[in-house]
């Protein structure tokens, strides 16, 4: 880990002592430095842009270092970078507000992070997970990235895998449900014909089984509003807990399903991320 030490000679703010002693780099770089718990003011960790220095203080920067700011119990940031960030959500929190809930949200406490740093500063949503399913999901930092990953969701993401438990026990060990979706007044999703809706593909594999039901991984080739749950009650093994998509047990309390990989180009660098998140430990626990 690298570390740089700079000493204050006059009276000023932590941000624009760190623009000029870091002059060549951009200014967003050295921002990140402060979200990312970086900083330290004689000794003491700093995330505030305004926090006052003086003559005689000590500033230590760890470049290196990448340390997530956001402590909460319902999220856990995995990545962030200018660009974007990449969490794994508790099950129970929506993706964004309701009519009924604006700030139980993985939105609201995204945009709280970001704003500590820069009241200016705003999240935008990529993508959706239910407000029962668990794991990985991303948002853009900008409208301009938010754009891309959407305008180029396709192509950009390599894989989105999911970790469901279902009831019963398929009868084949791997297989593609293929079919056409579409969304009736109560918005649920359902399988019709080609002429309705919009064509949706599924690969299952059995990971486990045992007391009557099935651990999957699920990997989707389209990304459809509720398109493995639907899926799932089509083929006659909805997930356990899912009462809206024919579940006749819940034993868990929750959806047994769990977004447990997300893989992607960057919008910006063109990097390749991949990320992956354990299903939680009751999922293992359905099967004894």
């Amino acid at each position: 880990m690298s570390q740089r030490s700079y000493h204050v000679q006059e009276n000023c703010e932590l941000l624009p002592f760190l623009f000029t002693v870091f002059r060549n780099s951009s200014r967003t770089t050295v921002k990140s430095y402060l979200t990312h718990r970086q900083v330290e003011v004689n000794g003491r960790v700093e995330t505030r842009f305004d926090t006052p220095l003086s003559g005689g203080d000590r500033v230590n920067v760890f470049p290196g270092r990448r340390s997530n700011l956001l402590r909460h119990p319902m999220l856990r940031v995995v990545h962030e970078d200018d660009a974007l960030v990449v969490i794994d959500k508790r099950s129970g929190l929506l993706s964004m507000g309701t009519e009924r809930e604006r700030t139980r949200t993985a939105y609201h406490i995204l945009s709280e992070h970001v704003k500590r740093v820069n009241p200016a500063n705003r999240i935008f949503i990529v993508h959706r997970l239910d407000r029962d399913t668990s794991g990985l999901m991303m948002f853009a930092k900008s409208e301009s990235v938010k754009r891309i990953l959407q305008a180029e969701w396709d192509e950009r993401v390599r894989r989105r895998t999911y970790i469901a438990v279902v009831e019963g026990e398929p009868t084949r060990r791997e297989g593609i449900v293929s079919t056409y979706l579409t969304e009736n007044r109560g918005y649920k999703v359902f399988v019709t014909n080609r002429c309705e809706g919009e064509r949706a593909v599924t690969h299952y594999r059995v990971l486990q089984t045992g007391a009557g039901r099935s651990m999957l991984e699920l990997e989707l080739e389209t990304g459809k509003k509720n398109q493995i749950r639907a899926h799932m009650e089509y083929i006659g093994h909805s997930i356990v807990g899912d009462r809206k998509y024919g579940a006749k047990s819940d034993p868990a309390g929750r959806v047994a399903l769990h977004a447990n990989r997300l893989a992607f180009v960057h919008p910006v660098s063109g990097k390749e991320m991949d990320f992956t998140s354990p299903a939680p430990a009751a999922f293992g626990a359905l099967l004894i």
